[in-house]
């Protein structure tokens, strides 16, 4: 489809539901002996209304998994909606067995409609935050149906300057950092809102990194006025809220950046959108723990070794999920927010 192409997010789905992705799906999460997993039936998925393609792989998760699926599809029209569903009714035709497996909805906050696909459902997936989230609750399930819910998160992303600079690769870090959070406008939970240096050279680092990201941004990012409101608000609420927080100009409203001269616990009620960043030095990666330690972390993204987590993990935070390359932030798995999506989705039947 060449319409699919214009759109990185679409491309991206369509490269992790390839036949050789599926397949090893299939053998990573079907090798328990002694057992039948069957889909738990219906699943009546809520998509967020601010990010086009989620409800495509919640969907996907539900399908693979064998559930008859009805997905609430965003509000807003985006054009990769149609594009993917253009390719699900092509599908369809060829495999039309499985329609009754595939329902796409689209309507607005009526609890009518909330309460009687609850009431049909199995499993509800809600995605989309902490309101909806609450509002969807107040539609019951069935005793013996199950709720997976993924509510407000975010991210961070740490560098190791020593690390970035030896690459050989850095405009392809900066695609991969535009495409972790300007493709979104940073509304994924997954996009980084916090950046930490940590290494010998950082200011070397961040005047390569960031001069490289605002390249692309000023060729590829549309922006409005109200971002740049919406920006200086935030970076106003941050600074009255903690000492030492002061902005970086970068010439251009496209790139917010906030330098911090210490973490606290709180700064993510200060999180901004479309290009808003929280920049912090690192001398003690245990110093993450201010943000970390909360539910409210799901992705840490980062240049250099992994293995320089593993002090943070050790002093038991209760946030981040996922540790991943910068890049692969929105790479989906049924490994997700801490869930086991194959299992929640599925039901064992053991023959001892």
């Amino acid at each position: 489809m060449p319409e699919a192409k214009l759109y990185p997010d679409v491309v991206t789905f369509a490269f992790w539901i390839r036949r050789s992705s599926v397949k090893k799906l299939a053998e990573r999460f079907q090798a328990e002996e002694n057992c039948i997993h069957l889909g738990r039936g219906v699943a009546f998925h809520i998509a967020p209304s601010n990010v086009a393609v989620n409800y495509a792989y919640s969907f996907a998760a539900g399908f693979m998994t064998g559930n008859a699926n009805v997905v609430r599809i965003p509000s807003k029209d985006f054009p990769q909606i149609s594009i993917i569903n253009k390719a699900v009714n092509m599908a369809l035709e060829q495999y039309p067995a499985c329609r009754p497996y595939i329902c796409f909805v689209r309507y607005g906050r009526e609890q009518r409609i909330n309460d009687a696909l609850s009431s049909i459902a199995d499993t509800r997936i809600v995605w989309g935050g902490d309101r909806t989230i609450a509002e969807l609750r107040k539609s019951p399930l069935g005793p013996r149906a199950s709720e997976i819910t993924f509510a407000d998160r975010y991210s961070l992303a740490v560098i190791d300057s020593d690390a970035y600079l030896a690459a050989d690769n850095q405009p392809r870090i900066a695609d991969d950092f535009y495409n972790d959070t300007y493709l979104t406008d940073q509304n994924a939970c997954t996009s980084p809102r916090l950046v930490v240096w940590c290494g010998s050279q950082t200011a070397r680092a961040k005047e390569r990194f960031w001069s490289l990201l605002l390249e692309r941004v000023q060729k590829k990012y549309e922006f409005q006025s109200i971002q740049g409101v919406n920006k200086l608000t935030n970076a106003f609420l941050a600074a009255a809220a903690q000492e030492g927080t002061h902005m970086i100009s970068c010439g251009d409203n496209r790139l917010v950046r906030i330098s911090l001269d210490h973490l606290f616990e709180g700064l993510m009620d200060f999180r901004g959108d479309s290009g808003y960043f929280y920049e912090y030095d690192c001398q003690d990666i245990c110093d993450l723990k201010a943000v970390c330690d909360d539910t409210h972390c799901q992705t840490v993204s980062y240049i250099g070794d992994p293995q320089m987590f593993l002090p943070l993990l050790k002093t038991g935070v209760r946030g981040i999920d996922r540790i991943v390359p910068v890049g692969k932030t929105m790479d989906f798995d049924l490994i997700w927010d801490g869930y086991n999506l194959y299992e929640r989705l599925t039901r064992t039947i053991h023959i001892s």
